[in-house]
């Protein structure tokens, strides 16, 4: 008996310490992701700048290059351009692929979404780059809340599983 309940306490410790590394391991994926985007943006530029390639065949190309979420967001803006437009397209991606972005990080690449596929080049241009910028200031917010809050919440699951297991005791 008293081998079941170390056994169901040892269980909860670990529980509530996975836990808190799963919480912690948010804010690492948000910084990637962040920088997956801006590096699948500047990989958009440099398509419209050089190869001059339709926008669906760009993002699909990209989204091949990128793994994770990002990757699958810029695939699926190209599947849903055969039935929408660019920036419909690009906002639907956004909202329906899963990803560890903030609601702000999200309406950032929403406004990249208003100008897709409607202006000229150089229009493109400068708001992929006004995006790019913005998207600077998200990763270093998302890197202090990264410092910040990973070993927080880490130490913080153990912490409480150990407490919940002594008070079991």
């Amino acid at each position: 008996m008293v081998f079941i309940k170390l056994f169901i306490l040892l269980l909860i410790f670990l529980v509530c310490l996975y836990s808190g590394k799963i919480i912690a391991k948010k804010y690492s994926e948000r910084v990637d992701e962040l920088k997956d985007m801006k590096n699948g943006l500047n990989m958009f530029l440099t398509k419209i700048r050089f190869t001059y390639e339709s926008v669906p065949e760009s993002f699909n190309e990209i989204g091949n290059n990128i793994n994770g979420n990002m990757g699958r967001i810029f695939i699926k803006a190209a599947e849903d351009m055969k039935e929408r437009s660019a920036g419909e397209a690009w906002d639907l991606a956004l909202d329906e692929q899963y990803n560890n972005l903030t609601r702000e990080d999200i309406d950032i690449l929403k406004k990249l979404g208003r100008m897709l596929g409607k202006t000229d080049v150089e229009g493109q241009i400068s708001e992929i780059k006004l995006v790019q910028n913005f998207l600077d200031t998200q990763i270093e917010q998302a890197e202090v809340e990264r410092q910040k809050n990973e070993k927080l919440y880490k130490t913080l699951g153990g912490v409480l599983g150990l407490a919940i297991a002594i008070i079991l005791v």
